[in-house]
This record gives structure tokens, sequence and C-alpha cells, in this order.
């Protein structure tokens, strides 16, 4: 397969300004998101946050002991028998609450931009910048940006270090020699205070007061800052080629070029740090992202659509290149991502544990396990903290929590408390680390995180004497979010799900030549089968208004048979629901991920057109814009389960999945409309 030609025709090309679509460059710990002119020069023209974000970036509002989950109120749930707390409402504790939700956030580490001069000496705007081209280039990692002021041409590469959190800069222009193009630095305040996060994304430029950076060295070529905000502080070093460093402003910094050559060529490095960061010559960070770049895609799996007659193949391709960039780039480092990876802060910040699977599970399918293989150690990290939410409840084991930061601590909400669908997820994720690589160091590096999610399961479950059955719940809150804690009963997906993740822990007691704990299988061979009415599987066992009332967010009973193996659903009653899900959802409140959920239930079922026409629908959030993000609405520009569960689809689609038939490509149609070629794609569990 020619990988580099499929790469190569999906670059984002992008000929006028896209206030949508800004471009992104990274390596999976850190990414920084550029407007048309390849920095952030103008981010009042775009919708969307132009971020500069890290894993290790975090900053606690006025220090790190401000509220602890003791000043908060905690809701008592009646589960049989007995009262399980849960953080879920604010009550009279309304400060502590909402400060626990916003702390700790992601931080914007600085704005890097362009101050462009008119002929005149007066500040160049928006107007007087022209988009010439702007492209991505995929192979390389370099985003090549092309305008021109007053009709000045200025050419830009920029690209990220694969090692460090360093941003490369490369100018050429003849406004460098006029003094006509400078560079500056700024620095917003870091507080995240509005109690809604969507009002919140944009950075906060007007509190000088809230944080203090200090010039700490500085020459002719290079200069060092350090960043204070209440308890937390990192560090900022640039280096250039030649120019003069003049401080404009409490945290602004302005480079003023100068060209050593007669080239009209300049460049920089700026370098981000918890402390001590050490940027590379911009020449230098070129050429290994380059390298880089080029090894990841010769290395991982490769698809071509190029040879299908079906119209809808090319778009098909594109998103599936693009997904597979942003994903690395966002999706890739040592802790699970945000929603919207490093472009800007969604939920506070937070990470949100029940995405992880959609953020992650297609590395391994697309023979990058190792990039799973980084989040996944931080379980372990978080492992003594989960633990003793578990027992805080009274359940043995690990309970993950759905919304955090770097720490593991739960997040007080209204909904994220009450979520399981989170529990088996490190348990499947470690399973595919696993069998891309079968070796008992595996094994034992993942078998704590395994085993005492198993444990907290068992425990949570409930034996139910007259249906001699396990049950779930209540209280919980299923996968599709609308549904009373105190009502939801044996959701569909998360009954399956439980179901899969014991015998996985049961697996690996086996591999490793230990006895299992005779709990897991017991639990694992006695879940309650799901509910259905009327040949279709309702939402939970108490909501008959599954798809009248309740057809809005999540169709997550699909989950059952799609995602999983659907060893406890009767395929006829699952293509009913499928069906029926097609029929009468109200698409414009799912989410980006549904789609290639419903596809995969498709593709098990048999239904290879069903499965293309899902992963294609024709809805607000299954929109891919220009730079290869999941649209879902404003506010929400960017949405990475939704690109990692596209891949996780197409490589199903394509490899199938554990327990299915023999054939190629099977959840893509046989009737030689589409041409699917692959190298390297794994099968699903």
């Amino acid at each position: 397969m020619d990988r580099k030609s499929v790469v190569t025709r999906n670059h984002p090309v992008l000929t006028q300004l896209e206030p949508r679509s800004p471009l992104s460059v990274g390596n999976g710990e850190f990414a920084f998101s550029a407007d048309f002119t390849g920095l952030q020069t103008f981010p009042d023209a775009y919708e969307i946050p132009l971020g500069t974000q890290s894993n290790w970036g975090w900053h606690y509002t006025g220090g790190h002991q401000v509220f602890g989950d003791q000043d908060i109120t905690y809701q008592a749930f009646e589960t049989y028998g007995r009262k399980v707390l849960y953080p879920m409402k604010p009550e009279d504790k309304e400060e502590a609450y909402h400060w626990l939700r916003q702390n700790p956030h992601r931080l914007q580490l600085g704005r890097i931009a362009f101050r462009l001069l008119r002929e005149d000496g007066e500040a160049a705007g928006v107007a007087d910048a022209v988009p010439v081209r702007q492209e991505m280039n995929l192979w390389t990692g370099v985003l090549h940006s092309e305008f021109t002021v007053q009709g000045a041409e200025v050419r830009v590469e920029t690209a990220c270090d694969p090692q460090r959190d360093c941003i490369a800069i490369r100018v050429h222009s003849g406004l460098i020699r006029e003094g006509r193009l400078q560079l500056f630095l700024v620095f917003p305040s870091p507080d995240m205070t509005h109690r809604s996060w969507s009002k919140s994304v944009f950075p906060d430029w007007k509190q000088d007061s809230r944080h203090h950076t200090e010039l700490t060295e500085a020459s002719m070529a290079s200069a060092s800052l350090k960043r204070k905000l209440d308890e937390d502080e990192y560090a900022v070093k640039w280096i250039w080629d030649a120019g003069r460093l003049e401080q404009t402003g409490p945290h602004e910094f302005t480079l003023l070029p100068e060209v050593v050559q007669d080239t009209g060529c300049w460049s920089c490095s700026i370098a981000f740090a918890a402390r001590e960061p050490e940027p590379q010559p911009a020449e230098v960070v070129l050429r290994t992202s380059s390298h880089h770049w080029e090894e990841f895609w010769n290395n991982g799996a490769a698809m071509d659509l190029s040879g299908s007659t079906d119209p809808r193949a090319a778009e098909l391709e594109r998103r599936v290149v693009l997904s597979q960039f942003l994903c690395a780039v966002h999706s890739g480092g040592s802790m699970p991502p945000q929603e919207t990876g490093y472009m800007y802060n969604s939920w506070f910040g937070k990470m949100h544990l029940e995405m992880h699977w959609w953020h992650a599970a297609h590395f391994p399918l697309w023979d990058r396990a190792d990039l799973l293989r980084r989040s996944m150690d931080w379980y372990l990290t978080i492992l003594p903290e989960a633990c003793e939410l578990a027992r805080s409840q009274g359940y043995a084991g690990a309970r993950w929590p759905k919304m955090v930061g770097y720490n593991g601590r739960q997040t007080p909400s209204p909904v994220a408390p009450g979520l399981i669908w989170q529990q088996p997820h490190p348990m499947a994720l470690a399973e595919m680390c696993y069998l891309a690589r079968p070796e008992r160091s595996v094994l034992e590096h993942y078998k704590d995180i395994v085993f005492a999610a198993a444990d907290f399961m068992v425990s949570y479950t409930y034996w139910d004497g007259e249906r001699e059955a396990y049950v779930l719940g209540p209280p919980l809150i299923p996968a599709q979010e609308n549904h009373a804690m105190n009502e939801s009963l044996n959701p569909p997906y998360e009954l399956e799900y439980w179901k899969f993740g014991l015998e996985i822990a049961v697996q690996w007691a086996e591999r490793l030549d230990q006895p299992a704990n005779p709990a897991w299988t017991k639990v694992a061979s006695h879940m309650v089968r799901p509910r259905q009415e009327n040949g279709v599987y309702l939402a939970h066992e108490n909501c008959p208004g599954t798809f009248t009332d309740k057809n809005h967010d999540h169709p997550s009973m699909l989950g059952a048979l799609g995602l999983l193996p659907g060893s406890l659903i009767d395929k006829e009653i699952m293509r009913n629901t499928l069906l029926k899900v097609k029929e009468c959802w109200d698409w414009e409140s799912a989410w980006g991920w549904d789609f290639p959920m419903c596809a995969m239930t498709a593709a098990r079922l048999g239904e290879p057109e069903l499965a293309v026409d899902f992963l294609l629908t024709d809805a607000t959030k299954n929109t891919y814009l220009p730079n290869g993000h999941n649209y879902q609405r404003p506010g929400l520009w960017a949405y990475l389960p939704g690109n990692g569960g596209l891949l996780t689809a197409v490589a199903m689609m394509a490899a199938g999945w554990a327990g299915g038939e023999e054939r190629e490509n099977p959840g893509f149609p046989q009737d030689g409309s589409w041409s699917v070629e692959w190298e390297g794609l794994k099968p699903l569990l």
C-alpha cells in the first residue's frame, strides 16, 4: 500500500479563514492550535479558543486546599437496605461544590502570536491580513501557512517537538527586515470561576494581579520566564536566531527579530515545562517532527478506500486519516484526555473516564497499542484513590470515578458520581494491551487494575432471589444520562459489560496461574438478562418510554451488542432495537460516538449497509470539520470521542471481531461499491 499517498491526499488545506477549524500540532503530551498565520495572531476571528495545553499544566484557584470533600453535602441513596452517599447536589454548600468542580483545571499555558505592522506603522488587524493557503502536512507534522499583509507575503512553518513540549517557528518574509513582523508571548489569568464550563472556555486576559510572570534570564538569543499562579508554577524558555526581547506588558514579552543573513528567513523555539524547559533549535524540531510522523504513519495500520465507487468513501477516508492524527496529538498521552483534548477546556478541563474507551480503544486495533499503554499506566497511580472511594461507600476493590483531574479524585456533579459504565473500561483496555503483546509482563503490570476493578463489581451487584440472578441498581445512572439515579435498574449495556469485565478478570487469573476470586465467576455467570418489551430492549427495566419520552441522548442499549459481544443478548431483539432507534431517535440530541456505536451494532448483526449509513449519517453531531474534529455544537467544536469511535468502528468493520464470521471486511457492503484495502488492523474483542 502506498501509505504516503493515502495520508497526503487527505492533508487539510485551507484557502480562507475557517472560524471553527484551527489546525494543531502536538505530541500526545502537549499541543498548540494555530490560526491562519500559523500562530495565535487573530484569536478573535475564531469561534473556538486557540489553545496551548499540556498534561502537566494544572491549576487550583486560590491554592490546593481551599475546599475538600468534607466541605460539601452528600446525597444518600437507598441501596438494598443501606444508604450510600454521593456528591450530587450543592444544596447549602454551593461555593465548595462549584470550587471542587472547577479545580484542578488545565492551564492555557500562553499565547504565541505575530504582531504585524502596516506600512503606516499601525498594528495590522485581521482585515489587513489575507489567508492564501494553509496546509497541515500530516506526513511531517509541520503546519505550513501562507498569508499576506497589505500584499507582502509571509510564509510560516510551525511544528511541535515529538519529545518536548516545544513549538518551533520558521518565518520567511521581507517584513522581518522592514521591522514590520514581531512575535509576542502573553499569558492569561489561570482561573476558571464561571459555574458553567461552556461560558468560561476562553482565556481571561483581564486579571493581571492574579498571576505573576518573571523574566529570570535574557540574552540576545534566549530568554527564560517563570510563571507563578497561586501555589502552582511553570517555566518557559524561548530561543531564537537573533533579535531583541522587550517586556511590553505585565505578562507580555515581544521579540523583534533580526535577519542575520540575506535570506529573509528567521526561526525560534518556545518550550514549556513544569520546570527547566529545554528547547531545541527550530531546525532540529522540524527535522525530528518529520522523522516522528513518518514513522507513525509507516508503523501503524493503514486503510485505503480510493478504489470504492460509493461516493461517500472519500469523505470516510478523510475522517479516518485525520482522526488518526488528531487522536495521536490529543489523546495519546500519559493520562486519559479531556473530551476536547488540548484544544481548550471542556467540563472544567477534567478527564471523563467513561470516555477513555472511546478516546483510546482504537489504538491497539490500529496496531498502536503503545499509545494506549501511556494512559493505562495512570490508573496504577490513582488506584489508592479509587480503592478509598469504593471503601467510603461500603464496597470492595476500586471504584473508578467519572469526572476527574490529574489526581483521580471524583468531582461532585448532578450526574457523574452515579455513572458506572467506566468501571470495566480499564479491564477491556488492559485486555487489548495484552492481546497486542501477549506476554506475562503485561499481565503482571496491569493485574492490580483488573482485579481491584472486578472486586468492586461483584460487591456492587445485588442478588435477586426471586430471579436467581444478579442485578445492577438502583441507584445508578446509565450511559444514557437522562435517567433518574433512584429509578434506573439493569441497563442492557452495563449488564453485558459487567459480565464481560468479570470474565476478563477470571481469564487473567488463569493466565497468571493463580486462583480467581470465586465471586467473579459466580456473578458473571448469573447476571440478569436485560428486559425487552414488544420485541425491543429498553433503556433499563423501569423505562417503558424508551422510544417515546426518552428517545434522546445516547441509545446506549445498543452497546450491549456492538462494542461488546452480546452474550446476554438476543440478536433478533437487538436488530429490532437498532431499527427502532434508527426510526425514532432524536439524532440532534445524540453525541459523536453514538454513530459509530450504532455502526458497530449493525456490523455484528450482519447489516453492513446499515453500518455504513450510521457511520456517515448526515447529522449535526456527526459533522467532521475541515480540520478533522468532530463538531457537536457551539461551545463544543471538538469532540475526540467521536474521532476515536470512528476509528474503532472502521477497524472492526474491516478486520472483524472475536467470534465473528471469517470473511474479508465483514462490516462493509459486499456489493462491490466498497473497496477496502488495509494493513495491520486487529479485530475487536
